[in-house]
């Protein structure tokens, strides 16, 4: 299983990045996703949740209305839009996934997100 993100950078408050995570080596269109992030001093917080076929999403609170998670199979790709970003969304990002479904998580490497004026 890989998985590699991208998109994150440094952003003012109330702007927007959208991160990818593209995955391979399992077959991701059987696969539901996660989205998680840790903050500086923080531990893990999960983010986001989409099911294989998109379909079934799930949001923590703290995201909740700004934040879009979506995927495109084709390109093996899942996606985290990110609005009205504040500088408490500062953190690495990671995408994960379960394939085998028996709790053998696997991680990306994450992305920096960093939010400052």
């Amino acid at each position: 299983v890989q998985l590699v993100e991208s998109g994150g950078g440094l952003v003012q408050p109330g702007g927007s990045l959208r991160l990818s995570c593209v995955a391979s080596g399992f077959t991701f269109g059987d696969a539901d996703m996660s989205w998680s992030r840790r903050a500086p001093g923080k531990g893990p917080e999960w983010v986001s949740y989409i099911n294989s076929g998109g379909r079934i999403i799930h949001y923590s609170d703290s995201v909740k209305d700004r934040f879009t998670t979506s995927r495109d199979n084709a390109k093996n790709t899942v996606y985290l839009q990110m609005d009205s970003l504040k500088p408490e969304d500062t953190a690495v990002y990671y995408c994960a996934t379960d394939p085998t479904g028996l709790g053998t998580w696997s991680w990306g490497q994450g992305t920096q997100v960093t939010v400052s004026s």
